[in-house]
């Protein structure tokens, strides 16, 4: 048997902060308590989690509050999380000579990067990344989620090109269910 796949604790850890601060913290606890995940109050992840919680967690709040609020909370999980990285994960002096480059290059030099450590975000899933027709991003999603999921990884991606690669960024996303999987499309405007 194989060990659970693990990602980053940013995944809670910034969807119950975005919980708390759309909802306040006591609603935000007693949403949690009602959704079964009681077991996060007071007690965010400090270390990588099995992709199952993050994954549970979504299910959970689509249920409770409904698809397109569990999408904006999401989106701004994302966009909390790229801020966390570029605080603490991402070196600065990478991020200096990225900005230096031209959107295009400097969108190759930062996805390069960050595929080394896709297993990070993307689990037990895949990552990957191209600039043919158009600088595009892919992940896809193959633990049992919900499509609404690919809103973390819109907020995070979006911030982080934004501030990366070209501040007047946009991305487009494709998201859906195929053959089991969640398919996250996102092409960038770079």
């Amino acid at each position: 048997m194989s060990t659970p796949s693990r990602i980053g604790p940013n995944s809670i850890i910034q969807t119950v902060g975005s919980l708390e601060t759309k909802y306040g913290k006591k609603p935000t606890e007693e949403l949690l308590k009602k959704m079964g995940q009681g077991y996060l109050i007071n007690n965010l992840p400090s270390e990588m989690v099995e992709e199952s919680k993050f994954h549970s967690l979504v299910i959970a709040l689509q249920k409770e509050i409904g698809e397109k609020v569990t999408a904006e909370i999401l989106r701004e999980s994302g966009e909390r999380t790229a801020k966390y990285l570029l605080k603490v994960r991402i070196p600065g002096p990478f991020q200096a000579i990225v900005k230096l480059l031209p959107a295009g290059l400097a969108f190759k030099v930062f996805l390069f990067a960050i595929s080394k450590n896709a297993w990070t975000f993307a689990g037990s899933g895949e990552f990957t990344y191209g600039s043919k027709p158009s600088p595009n991003i892919n992940v896809k999603v193959t633990f049992p989620s919900q499509p609404v999921v690919g809103n973390f990884y819109l907020g995070t991606f979006s911030a982080l090109l934004k501030e990366l690669v070209n501040p007047n960024t946009s991305v487009k996303a494709d998201i859906r269910k195929d053959k089991g999987a969640i398919l996250c499309r996102y092409a960038c405007n770079i």
